[in-house]
């Protein structure tokens, strides 16, 4: 069936002009997920709202199963959830470009699919979709050109952001009517514990999802809260943060287990697929997130989060973290906008960020009722912005 389906795909008439109708995904997997949780949210959108034919090509298809089950990593082609999956190795096949074609993250096209793209006529869209960032000088590189330097071809820098002059970011046409359909059922929350072999926690628990880099900050955020006055449950996947929590509670982890110092609870999860993840930051009362694709999920959650940026050399990644809190606190009240400035910096260290201590969790607790209006409000905003997907259609729509 999967090879009936590339033979259609590849054998395919151009379409119109105005139609991209079938797209190449290029996609290489790091092991912190963020990548291929984007390249794969997307290319389901392509398929399910706007009815194109998508190849999403992936380098390593063993970290692509962790968030999604469906995936079998021995097949080099296979159609999941109407997106067609092919493994990209060194041996890369000759084969027909479709009529757009994304390098997700600079990944690098093959030169010999490269050169299929110089010579189809027309020539393909070439989009490099690149990494969200709140930093001014992105707007004005958002879909600029990049002529190739020997070949008839043309890449444009694809921009994600958090305004209108930007590429918007990722967001299902219906993503908001199901949280809200989710926080307005006890059913729904009933059965989403089920699925994780847990029983919901008590009312009165405060619930913090941990998805996290490996971060020396975590001992001190996990001792803040078993120090603190209010019960707080940790809901935290086997990851990178493992060792950590390992070392604080001194002794091995695994999935379901359940332990308890002072006012915190840790449940450890499983790796969770994107459909149930979604759930989880629905459910939680504070969201910690890291990364791409988690962090934007979390802002469409509505609810607070505190976001670990992927760390770069000589801290790059400060810059970017210091625009993007200059943007998000821009209207919360002056003490709730320093509580969150310095819990933050704290989290994502560099020069003179301090620890995270029970005082400055405290701080944060104060600002809490702010915090969850201002998520509120901060999504509601955003979703008013072109989502990413249809920006990207419509911009390739006006290339074609």
């Amino acid at each position: 069936m999967s090879a009936l389906i590339l033979s259609r795909l590849s054998a395919a008439p151009m379409p119109a002009s105005s139609s991209p109708s079938r797209w190449d995904v290029f996609c290489q997997v790091i092991d912190n997920y963020g990548d291929i949780g984007v390249c794969w949210r997307l290319a389901r959108q392509l398929v399910g709202e706007h009815g194109f034919g998508v190849r999403l090509w992936v380098d390593d298809l063993r970290v692509f199963q962790r968030i999604c089950s469906e995936i079998v990593p021995q097949l080099r082609i296979q159609t999941v959830q109407g997106v067609e999956v092919r493994h990209w190795d060194a041996d890369f096949p000759e084969i027909d470009p479709g009529d757009v074609v994304i390098e997700a993250f600079a990944c690098h096209l093959p030169e010999r699919f490269i050169a299929s793209m110089a010579g189809t006529k027309p020539v393909p869209v070439w989009i490099n979709l690149d990494y969200l960032s709140a930093e001014a000088w992105v707007s004005g590189c958002h879909a600029l050109p990049s002529p190739h330097p020997r070949l008839p071809l043309t890449k444009y820098f694809f921009f994600p952001g958090f305004n209108e002059t930007t590429g918007g970011l990722l967001r299902e046409s219906r993503l908001d009517q199901r949280r809200q359909s989710f926080c307005a059922s006890p059913e729904q929350q009933t059965g989403f514990w089920r699925t994780l072999g847990l029983p919901p926690p008590s009312a009165d628990t405060l619930l913090v999802s941990l998805f996290a880099y490996e971060n020396p900050a975590i001992a001190d955020l996990l001792d803040s809260w078993a120090q603190g006055r209010t019960p707080v449950c940790c809901l935290a996947p086997l990851t990178q943060t493992q060792s950590v929590i390992e070392a604080f509670v001194a002794q091995p982890l695994q999935v379901g287990d359940a332990l308890r110092r002072g006012s915190l609870e840790i449940r450890m999860l499983p790796f969770i697929a994107q459909p149930d993840y979604d759930q989880l930051l629905w459910s939680c009362d504070i969201n910690i997130v890291r990364g791409e694709d988690s962090f934007v999920r979390a802002q469409w959650a509505a609810k607070p989060m505190l976001w670990q940026i992927y760390p770069q050399d000589e801290d790059a990644h400060l810059t970017k973290l210091a625009a993007f809190l200059d943007l998000y606190c821009a209207d919360l009240p002056e003490a709730s906008r320093g509580a969150v400035r310095r819990l933050y910096r704290a989290w994502n260290g560099g020069k003179d960020a301090g620890r995270i201590t029970p005082d400055l969790w405290a701080e944060w607790m104060d600002a809490l009722p702010d915090l969850r209006r201002h998520a509120i409000d901060w999504a509601e905003k955003r979703a008013k912005q072109e989502d990413l997907c249809s920006c990207l259609v419509r911009f390739c729509r006006s290339k074609l």
